[in-house]
């Protein structure tokens, strides 16, 4: 299959698709020897110049660490005022791994590799996730003991997962499991309200000093174990 000629332009890196749209407007861009419109496809082995300029597309793919913000919403419907598409503001389709609900922040990744994303999002493969934790009342003895063998919640029992209790109102968890608004449930099932949750760590990708808002994107190496899974 081939692909469109802002799509080819942009993922050599030369520019934008935005931008890629307005060369190819312009008639700077011809795929070999003719003149490229806009919606053009191309197809393995042609020639693609920009002002008489070869163009070749590298690997583009893109993997980035996002500290998100409180009230965006971890959804790609652009229909959405709080979706994180338009937050992040880039010209390449990304999508996040996961979610975060719109009241809770920290880590999010998100990717153009669809591949990544459907390996890391397997329930099996038990990856883990740490979050930090404020609930609204002081935590009891046995919380710790509780949360960690497991809770009813949403018609099933949490897999067993790692509680360290932090202060007398605060504590990290480590699960292995994503079900909807997990930790929150867990805690109205033993009478406690969260009233902070930040995600810091998503397998071997941390939070770090990451104030609300800031990206960056993921080295080499942090791609490669995150593949990996460790």
């Amino acid at each position: 299959m081939g692909v469109r000629i802002n799509k080819y332009i942009a993922s050599s890196g030369f520019c934008s698709r935005r931008q890629a749209d307005e060369l190819v407007e312009s008639g700077k861009v011809t795929i070999d020897g003719v003149v490229a419109v806009n919606g053009s496809v191309v197809e393995e082995g042609q020639l693609v110049e920009v002002d008489g300029k070869e163009v070749v597309p590298e690997d583009n793919k893109i993997y980035i660490a996002l500290h998100k913000p409180l009230g965006i919403t971890c959804t790609t419907d652009r229909r959405d005022p709080t979706n994180i598409i338009d937050y992040l503001g880039l010209d390449d389709r990304v999508f996040p791994i996961g979610r975060l609900d719109k009241n809770s922040s920290g880590l999010i990744l998100l990717t153009n590799d669809g591949d990544i994303v459907n390996t890391l999002l397997r329930a099996e493969n038990g990856h883990e996730k740490e979050y930090q934790v404020r609930v609204d009342r002081k935590i009891e003895p046995d919380f710790k003991k509780k949360m960690e063998a497991g809770l009813v919640i949403l018609g099933q029992k949490t897999l067993p997962c790692k509680v360290t209790v932090t202060g007398t109102h605060t504590f990290n968890i480590i699960l292995k499991q994503g079900l909807n608004r997990q930790i929150r449930r867990m805690c109205e099932a033993l009478g406690y309200r969260v009233t902070k949750l930040r995600r810091i760590r998503f397998i071997n990708i941390t939070l770090g000093d990451m104030k609300p808002g800031d990206k960056r994107y993921l080295t080499k190496d942090e791609v490669r174990r995150l593949k990996a899974g460790n």
